[in-house]
């Protein structure tokens, strides 16, 4: 069973989670000279992006990359990689690399060559950090998106297009093997909404329900959860 960590706040939650983060990272550093992390998108991490970005590490020998990106420019306020960079990517950690997730192109199709090379070049994943919907979606696993299926099979490809009913524009997502490889696992959720809903994924059920199963099924996977 995953650990479940409660924060009397979100600033608490961010600031934590920062700290026990960087200290991960430092530890991939001084072991194989570099280090790579996956962080969420949307306004949720937000606080936590900013507070990770002042942390004193080597960032330089950082490859950071999102777990999954809306298939929009990145001038958009819809764009993950827009809020990458004017959170995490400031500050100290401005050094650090970004792996992209987004390309031009008319489909998501068409921009998985382009990524695939720098994004397997920076995998295995030292951390990944996660959110979760309410829906208890991960990363762009939603359910009864149109390639779910695939992204949850052991032999997925690092990286699929993914469509779904509440995921309004299609997506590019790290699939599941990627995330429940990474060297540690975080979750982070805020709100009572979103603890109901984890409380329903810790159920016995399909990965195909609960996509966020994934990585819950780990038992060092470790939940962050403030109000």
């Amino acid at each position: 069973m995953p650990d479940l960590m409660q924060y009397p706040d979100r600033a608490v939650l961010a600031t934590d989670l920062a700290e026990l983060v960087a200290g991960q990272l430092a530890d991939a550093i001084e072991i194989f000279h570099k280090a790579s992390l996956a962080v969420p998108g949307g306004t949720t991490p937000a606080a936590f992006l900013r507070a990770l970005s002042e942390q004193d590490i080597a960032w330089e020998k950082v490859s950071v990359m999102l777990t999954d990106e809306r298939f929009v420019a990145e001038d958009s306020p819809r764009s993950n990689t827009r809020l990458l960079k004017e959170t995490l990517l400031q500050g100290k950690a401005a050094a650090a690399t970004l792996v992209p997730l987004v390309a031009e192109g008319a489909a998501p199709e068409d921009v998985l060559d382009a990524l695939m090379g720098k994004l397997n070049a920076a995998l295995p994943l030292d951390v990944v950090v996660l959110g979760m919907g309410e829906d208890m979606h991960t990363a762009s696993l939603f359910p009864g998106a149109d390639k779910l299926a695939e992204a949850l099979a052991e032999g997925a490809p690092t990286l699929l297009p993914m469509r779904a009913e509440g995921a309004g524009e299609p997506r590019l997502t790290l699939t599941a093997p990627v995330l429940r490889g990474a060297g540690a696992v975080h979750v982070l959720i805020t709100g009572a909404a979103k603890l109901a809903a984890l409380k329903r994924a810790l159920l016995e059920g399909p990965e195909t329900e609960a996509p966020v199963r994934v990585v819950l099924a780990r038992d060092d996977t470790e939940i962050h959860y403030a109000e």
